[in-house]
């Protein structure tokens, strides 16, 4: 059996790992690059191995990090089935469409207003590449063994990072490998705890927060203070978030503020068409949340949802206070981008990253303190309050990381370390290796091991 790292390797996206074994070869995850140019241009380099030669792909779950690249694999040949959980197709089913959309959008734009060096420039794939592949899925439930490939048997338990996350592991009868994808948090407000998954010989860790641990804060009260502040100035709070999870979490953050009186009233705007239609995906999957139906009702019922373009337009021209939460997380494309350029010159607003913020993107720079942003091919100033909320991450830190690897049934003979920057991965290689004694590695991008 052999592993080779196609991606989230020095980088929290791009998520692809390609296993081989005697019958042939699985993907598990098929995600975009997503921030640093040169990243971004992997999606656009031929894919190292035929598409049509690998056997099935298996996702962690939905976020486009780890499933964005499916449409264009399909489109170049790929025809195997894509094993996931139920609640994982769901959420492809809404995102994956909107990812082609949003990509067409953006290269109409381009050629609208001459914006890119490429004349046409093209989408990386379309929505109807999307909805071509989503015919492919084939979902299995949490605790049920698959056939993930001629020789490979397959097993998913839910990963508490969202809707559907999974741990995969996968076994050929000789060896056995295990995939963490998103590790979720053991207190997140909306989700179930990760559970213990079967051990296994090699081990694959995300390492987003591999290098720090998250403040002993509670979230409720740093989100208060800001929309308080912002609200007295009457300035707008533009939040960008992942339309899957972190929107979710925000939501239900604001529903708890104003029922504990903590806030005033204001109007919240939900503008992701998106993100309202993965929320009601998350009450066809209450088994994996720890809200109920009735805070679900009372939690949306106050929120103005924003779905056409001319709406997200007006917003853009409303006065605060006001909450608005818009996609994408990192400020790499979507409505958000729209609102930035809306409300970044404005002192009286804030801007309030929720999230991971990749190096490359806009919410980087912002969390850098940026004082202009680029947009649309012009240069926006930013006056508006630049504030963080790292308390709502859905990724486990690097102690919370540890504590569930001391719950394996033992230790693998290799862990392999993906999915964070560099420093954060080499953290907590560290890390492991001073507290567990385990062995470790850090991959680099294209790498193959072989599992012996």
């Amino acid at each position: 059996m052999q592993l080779q790292f196609l991606g989230a390797t020095d980088t929290v996206t791009g998520s692809k790992y390609l296993l081989r074994n005697g019958h042939g070869r699985v993907l598990v995850d098929c995600g975009l690059f997503q921030g640093y140019k040169p990243l971004r241009i992997r999606n656009w380099t031929p894919f190292p191995v035929d598409p049509a030669q690998v056997n099935a792909v298996v996702l962690t779950h939905a976020h486009i990090d780890h499933s964005g690249y499916l449409p264009l694999l399909a489109r170049n040949g790929f025809r195997g089935p894509v094993h996931c959980t139920p609640a994982t197709y769901d959420l492809c089913r809404i995102l994956l469409p909107d990812c082609g959309h949003l990509l067409e959008e953006e290269a109409d734009y381009n050629n609208r207003h001459g914006t890119s060096k490429h004349h046409p420039a093209l989408p990386l794939y379309t929505r109807q590449d999307a909805e071509q592949c989503l015919k492919l899925f084939k979902p299995i439930k949490h605790g049920k063994d698959f056939d993930a490939a001629p020789g490979l048997k397959g097993h998913f338990w839910p990963s508490g990072h969202m809707p559907g996350s999974a741990f995969v592991r996968l076994d050929d009868g000789e060896r056995s490998i295990l995939f963490s994808g998103d590790l979720g948090r053991p207190n997140d407000l909306v989700m179930k705890a990760p559970v213990t998954p079967d051990g296994a010989d090699y081990l694959v860790i995300e390492s987003t927060y591999g290098d720090r641990l998250h403040p002993p804060v509670d979230p409720l009260d740093k989100l208060a203070e800001v929309i308080n502040r912002t609200a007295a100035r009457g300035g707008v709070v533009v939040i960008p978030a992942f339309a899957v999870g972190r929107a979710q979490a925000l939501l239900y953050c604001i529903y708890l503020l104003k029922q504990r009186g903590l806030i005033h009233h204001l109007p919240v705007y939900l503008n992701s068409p998106m993100a309202a239609a993965a929320t009601e995906v998350f009450w066809r999957h209450t088994d994996e949340l720890r809200m109920s139906r009735t805070e679900y009702e009372a939690m949306t019922a106050d929120v103005r949802i924003v779905q056409s373009p001319d709406e997200s337009r007006e917003l853009n021209a409303r006065k605060g206070p006001m909450v608005i939460i818009a996609a994408s997380g990192m400020a790499t494309g979507g409505r958000v981008v729209h609102h930035l350029q809306a409300f970044a010159p404005d002192k009286r607003n804030t801007i309030l990253l929720a999230g991971y913020q990749a190096g490359g993107t806009r919410g980087a720079a912002l969390a850098g303190g940026a004082t202009s942003l680029r947009i649309f091919g012009e240069d926006v100033p930013v006056r508006a309050e630049v504030e963080q909320l790292a308390h709502l991450s859905a990724h486990a830190d690097a102690g919370e990381i540890l504590e569930w690897m001391r719950k394996l049934p033992h230790a693998p003979k290799k862990t392999f370390i993906t999915h964070g920057e560099p420093a954060a991965a080499d953290a907590l290689r560290q890390r492991i290796e001073h507290t567990l004694r385990w062995n470790c590695h850090v991959p680099f991008y294209t790498e193959a091991v072989d599992l012996t």
